[in-house]
C-alpha cells in the first residue's frame, strides 16, 4: 500500500497538477492533502471520476482544508481535532483504510504555522500539538494501527533545514515546537522518513521567494509518524523532490510511504 502526503497550496492553483499526478501509472493508493483552500462545496470532484479514488474532504474557504482519498476500502471517515469544540480551522481527517492484510487509520493534518511568535498565533500552535498528543495517545490506548500525516510545520532538527540558523527564532524552529514533536516519538511513534536515512539536505518545501529552489534552500516539514504496528509494516519512505521543478509546483512536495498490508 502506498500513501502520499501533500500540501498543494490551493486546489484551483493546482487542479491540473494534481488531476494528472492522480492518474499517473504510479498513483498512490491513498493521498493525504493538505491547505485546499477550498469549502467542500466548492472542491472540484471531477478531479476523480475515473480514477478510482474515493474522496473525502474538510475544508473552508481561502484558507487551511485538507482531504482524503483512497483507492482502498475506506471507512469510518471523521473531520476535526478532538480537544476544542470551539476550533473552526479546517485542518484534521481521519480514515481508516482496508488493506489485504490489514488496515490503517490514516490521520491527516495541517498543522498550524504559529507565527509570529511569541503571540496568539503561536499559543494555538503549541495547543493545537497538545490536542494531537491526546488523540494519538488514545489510539495507542485503543491499539488501533494509525498513522499521523501532513504537514506539520516543524522542523524536527538542524538536519531538516538548508540554512538552520535563519529558523531559531520562527514557530516552525522553537525548542518548544520541536519538544512537542519529540513528545509525539516519546510515545512511541516512529518517524518514517529518518528510518530510511539520518543524513541532512532532504527537503519537503521550498520557499518561492529568493530562488530557494535552484539554491535549494528547503526544510524538511511533511512527515510520517507511524504507530508501533504499522511502523513494523513499513518498507520505504522517500520524498518526490522533483515535483518542485514542474510547471505551476506547489512549494510543497509529495512524500511518499510505503506499507506492506
Amino acid at each position: 500500500m502506498k500513501i502520499v502526503t501533500w500540501n498543494i497550496n490551493g486546489i484551483k492553483a493546482r487542479y491540473q497538477t494534481v488531476h494528472d499526478w492522480l492518474r499517473a501509472e504510479d498513483a498512490p493508493d491513498v493521498a493525504v492533502l493538505q491547505e485546499i483552500k477550498s469549502t467542500d462545496d466548492a472542491f472540484p470532484r471531477d478531479i476523480v471520476d475515473g480514477t478510482g479514488y474515493t474522496l473525502h474532504t474538510h475544508g473552508q474557504k481561502g484558507f487551511n482544508g485538507v482531504a482524503l482519498l483512497s483507492k482502498r476500502p475506506l471507512e469510518d471517515v471523521t473531520i476535526g481535532l478532538p480537544g476544542d469544540a470551539d476550533d473552526e480551522q479546517a485542518r484534521y481527517i481521519e480514515g481508516t483504510v482496508i488493506g489485504d492484510t490489514g488496515s490503517v487509520r490514516v490521520c491527516g493534518l495541517y498543522l498550524p504555522n504559529g507565527n509570529p511568535a511569541p503571540g496568539p498565533k503561536y499559543d494555538y500552535k503549541l495547543a493545537w500539538m497538545a490536542r494531537l498528543e491526546a488523540r494519538a495517545r488514545a489510539l495507542l490506548a485503543e491499539e488501533t494501527p494509525f498513522l499521523l500525516t501532513g504537514d506539520f510545520n516543524v522542523i524536527p532538527d538542524a538536519r531538516d533545514a538548508k540554512r538552520p540558523e535563519a529558523w531559531t527564532k520562527d514557530a516552525l524552529g522553537l525548542p518548544q515546537t520541536r519538544a512537542a514533536f519529540r513528545r509525539l516519538l516519546t510515545l512511541g511513534l516512529t518517524e518514517a522518513f529518518r528510518t530510511r536515512t539520518a543524513a541532512p539536505g532532504h527537503y519537503s518545501f521550498w520557499d518561492y521567494q529568493a530562488g530557494a529552489w535552484d539554491r535549494n534552500d528547503g526544510i524538511r516539514i511533511d512527515h510520517f509518524l507511524l504507530s508501533p504496528a504499522i511502523a513494523d509494516c513499513m518498507t520505504d519512505c522517500s520524498i518526490q523532490a522533483d515535483m518542485r521543478g514542474r510547471e505551476k509546483p506547489s512549494d510543497h512536495v509529495p512524500v511518499w510511504l510505503t506499507l506492506d498490508l
